[in-house]
């Protein structure tokens, strides 16, 4: 076991040269208490399981056989104990979050199956069923590009348009929202998503920055003004191009939800019910962009505050929403400027986490549970991001020290990850075997782990996933007293 550990080692110092060294101590801090969180945690217990308990009912399922609904209670009950860290029955489980990866599988481009919804629901179903994960992810990461080319989408380069057909998508970034727009954002968001927002990253909705708010719409006098932009013909042409487009996603969305009943009622659970987005990112990723709120940070740091606070409830909402729907608990988060790389402790704590963590608390006091997916390297960050509920939350990780991750985080929330996608693309199985074996080792005692990549698949070696997924069902497997 000592020579795994020293080559798992070894391999995590290749992945990130930069990582800034730091000494694993076990925490000193002892468990937050009722009375410090200010939340009643057997109602948050009682919450998360009647989620637990819908998500097992397998509402408007209907088995193959007797065997797929007795799996299909099985993964969802390992993924449960893991969450809740407790010792799981049998093994730790592994659930792959998947780019083209099955596109590429069976043989086809990233553009094949984001215009052919056939095409791409049997390449996902073949996936599956061939790779057999505890859970998978459904089909929804490819997008319907149909939706994109009517709308003239200018916030991503995608297959075939932008970028080539047999390559993943790009964003492009900008920024798609000015400096000086903090207030119409912080005043009416939805307003600014409508009218501004919108119209600068679709270009057949640029009309739509004609329209008045809707709050003008008042009483009798005020509705003929209201109402006259939408008679407006280009206005009118922008929401047959919407009406266009929500047909379309009509047609995608019937696949997504017929895949995953499908794969359901052959015993394979999606492992998401929802997603949502950390305020910070909401604003950094696609609004302001890198380099804009980077320099709100200096520039106009309690516009930038006041902003990620009036994203909270909305985001919120966003996550809620979704589990409600599809009777999942589980939401996904992805993490992107609160990387090390990003920002530094301090501005982690003033401007990412504050926001973030009403987010967290706010999912977990719905009965949800929050997959917060950090991409690039955590390592700075531990100590902060422990300072939830015990069991009430999944820890995806990328780049990040397993080890101290275990440490730190063991004793309160699950962690995931970090099987790097390179060791995936280029390894061969026998390396992989070896470090999955010792990511194993270091991180599953006691429970509260799930095997998983680092960072989503796309081109990796299928032999290298299949010895990743079988190495951690045999692997595994926990000792019963």
């Amino acid at each position: 076991m000592l020579n795994k550990i020293k080559f798992w080692k070894k391999y995590i110092k290749s992945e990130e040269k930069t990582k800034p060294k730091m000494e694993i101590k076990r925490s000193r801090t002892k468990e937050l208490t009722e009375k410090e969180l200010m939340i009643d945690l057997s109602e948050l217990n009682e919450k998360q399981e009647k989620m637990f308990e819908r998500w097992l009912s397998a509402e408007n399922f209907e088995f193959i056989s007797p065997e797929a609904e007795k799996s299909y209670r099985e993964r969802i009950l390992r993924i449960k104990d893991a969450i809740q860290l407790k010792k799981v029955p049998d093994r730790v489980p592994v659930v792959l979050s998947i780019g083209f990866f099955p596109a590429y599988y069976s043989g086809l481009t990233p553009r094949d199956v984001m215009y052919d919804y056939d095409k791409l629901y049997s390449a996902w179903k073949r996936y599956v069923l061939d790779f057999q994960p505890d859970a998978h992810i459904g089909c929804f990461v490819p997008g319907p590009g149909r939706i994109f080319d009517l709308l003239d989408y200018k916030l991503y380069a995608w297959p075939g348009h932008g970028t080539s057909p047999e390559h993943s998508y790009q964003c492009l970034e900008k920024e798609y929202m000015k400096r000086d727009e903090y207030d119409a954002l912080i005043e009416d968001p939805s307003g600014f998503f409508r009218s501004v927002y919108l119209p600068r990253i679709f270009g057949a909705l640029e009309p739509l920055k004609n329209l008045s708010p809707l709050t003008n719409i008042l009483e009798i006098v005020f509705v003929g003004g209201g109402i006259l932009p939408y008679g407006l013909p280009e206005v009118q042409e922008a929401y047959k191009k919407l009406l266009e487009a929500g047909s379309e996603a009509l047609k995608w969305g019937g696949i997504l939800g017929a895949f995953d009943k499908e794969m359901a009622e052959l015993g394979y659970p999606n492992f998401f019910g929802g997603a949502t987005k950390a305020p910070f990112d909401t604003l950094g990723d696609t609004l302001r962009g890198t380099r804009g709120i980077m320099m709100d940070i200096h520039r106009q740091p309690k516009k930038l505050l006041e902003a990620c606070e009036r994203l909270v409830p909305l985001m919120i909402k966003f996550g809620v929403a979704g589990v409600q729907m599809s009777g999942n608990p589980i939401v996904f988060i992805p993490l992107h400027k609160g990387a090390d790389s990003f920002l530094s402790n301090e501005q982690y704590k003033e401007f990412y986490w504050p926001s973030f963590r009403k987010l967290l608390m706010g999912l977990i006091e719905e009965g949800c549970i929050p997959f917060p997916y950090a991409e690039g390297s955590y390592n700075t960050r531990l100590e902060i991001i422990k300072d939830l509920p015990k069991g009430k939350v999944i820890w995806g990780l990328d780049l990040t020290d397993m080890t101290a991750a275990k440490t730190i985080l063991g004793s309160s929330a699950c962690i995931a990850g970090n099987v790097p996608i390179t060791l995936l693309n280029v390894g061969a199985p026998e390396q992989v075997k070896y470090y999955t074996e010792a990511l194993i080792d270091s991180a599953s005692e006691n429970g509260g782990f799930i095997m998983m990549n680092g960072t989503v698949i796309e081109e990796a070696k299928p032999e290298n996933v299949k010895m990743m997924i079988n190495t951690t069902k045999e692997y595994g497997i926990y000792k019963q007293n």
